[in-house]
C-alpha cells in the first residue's frame, strides 16, 4: 500500500475517480459519504495537527502513533480514502493470481466472500470489515470498530466495505447484508492487487 503524504502540511481530500456507481452506490450518497463526511474528517485532521508532533508525517503512520481525536479522524480518512478508491463502475476482475491467493487462504472465492459480509453484517454498530496481509502474506478478513484500521495491528489493508451507516442508509435502509453484497459488483480488483 503507498504512503499517503501530506501536501505542505495538509492532508488533501483525495478527488474521486467516479461520478457514479450505477445503482450499487447512489449519487446522493456519494455527495453525502464523500463530499461532507470524509470532508469534515479531512478537515477536522488538518486542524489537529499542528504542534501534535505528527506534522509531516504519512497518513498510515499518523494512524499508527496517534489517539483520541486526531487517531479518530486520520482513521477515518484513511479507511474512507481506501474505501472509495477501491470502486469503479466498470472495474476490473480479480486477477488469476489474486484469485489463486484468495483460494488459497480461504478455501474458494466464494468462501472468502461469504466470511467478509458475515463479519461486515455482524458488527455490531459502526466500523468497518476489511482483507488484509499479515507480514508473512497470509490474507485475513477482520471486524474494526470505528475508526480503527488494520494497520495498528501490523497488517496491510487490501479491501474494505464501510458499514457505518451514512455508507449505505440512503439506498439501502437497514438492510445492511444486501449492501454488502451488492459492492462486489463495483470492486475493482486492480486496486486491491495493487496494495499487496
Amino acid at each position: 500500500m503507498k504512503d499517503i503524504l501530506p501536501i505542505e502540511g495538509q492532508f488533501a481530500l483525495p478527488a474521486l475517480s467516479y461520478e457514479s456507481l450505477g445503482d450499487v452506490i447512489g449519487k446522493e450518497t456519494l455527495a453525502f459519504h464523500h463530499g461532507k463526511h470524509l470532508k469534515a474528517y479531512v478537515d477536522n485532521l488538518n486542524k489537529m495537527l499542528p504542534g501534535s508532533g505528527l506534522e509531516g508525517l504519512a497518513l498510515q503512520e499518523v494512524v499508527r502513533r496517534s489517539q483520541g481525536g486526531i487517531f479518530n479522524n486520520a482513521g477515518q480518512v484513511l479507511n474512507h480514502t481506501l474505501y472509495f478508491e477501491q470502486f469503479a463502475p466498470t472495474p476490473h476482475a480479480m486477477s488469476e493470481k489474486m484469485t489463486a491467493l484468495i483460494v488459497s487462504n480461504f478455501g474458494s472465492v466464494e468462501a472468502f466472500k461469504k466470511e467478509f459480509e458475515q463479519k461486515g453484517a455482524t458488527l455490531f454498530g459502526s466500523g468497518w470489515v476489511w482483507l488484509s496481509a499479515d507480514k508473512d502474506g497470509k490474507l485475513v478478513v477482520t471486524q474494526q470498530k470505528n475508526a480503527d484500521n488494520p494497520v495498528t495491528d501490523g497488517l496491510t489493508p487490501l479491501l474494505t466495505f464501510d458499514v457505518w451507516e451514512h455508507a449505505y442508509y440512503l439506498d439501502y435502509q437497514n438492510r445492511r447484508a444486501d449492501y454488502l453484497s451488492a459492492l462486489w459488483q463495483i470492486v475493482d480488483w486492480q486496486v486491491v492487487e495493487s496494495r499487496l
